[in-house]
């Protein structure tokens, strides 16, 4: 049994890797001029272990700010910077994460995003706040129904694999 319970507690380890959440930031457009980032944080949930990715052209960039700088549209002091035109940013810690497009000009044209990551997913999903839902943008809906299909099949299956580890310690 020893071997049987030590597997599956490295399965349940596993889970939440298998099952965090890429979001394209901008969905179609990608990481561009024109695009209303605010608008697009609307309805979606990150959480630790979810990923941001931006496509973007070699006009753009990628830099993380604090808050401060973020507000001000302030690029000479990022915390991480990326170029390439395919960048992605693990979300590893619960709080804000502040991100803009350091080319002169794109920032202050709206190339700025802000998200809240929120803590993974440990147990079932909680029922959604009462009120009408935002209406999410093309692209968008698919992205959110995906996203939190993924992490409800993750509490239903950590809570079936904790079923078969008590089965296994009561026997």
């Amino acid at each position: 049994m020893g071997l049987t319970a030590g597997a599956l507690l490295l399965f349940l380890a596993a889970v939440p890797a298998v099952f965090a959440v890429t979001f394209k930031v901008g969905d179609n457009a990608g990481w561009a001029g024109g695009v209303d980032y605010t608008d697009w944080v609307t309805g979606k949930t990150f959480r630790v272990g979810d990923t941001l990715e931006f496509i973007y052209g070699l006009s753009h960039s990628v830099s993380v700010v604090d808050k401060a700088d973020y507000d001000g549209c302030e690029t000479s002091r990022p915390t991480q910077s990326f170029s390439g035109g395919d960048t992605k940013i693990n979300l590893t810690r619960v709080g804000a994460i502040h991100i803009l497009c350091p080319s002169p000009g794109h920032c202050l044209g709206g190339m700025k995003l802000a998200v809240t990551v929120l803590a993974a997913v440990s147990s079932a999903p909680s029922p959604s706040p009462s009120g009408p839902s935002p209406s999410p943008s093309p692209g968008n809906a698919e992205n959110v129904k995906n996203a939190e299909s993924k992490r409800t099949m993750m509490s239903y299956g950590m809570i079936g694999v904790t079923m078969v580890l008590m089965y296994g310690v009561i026997r």
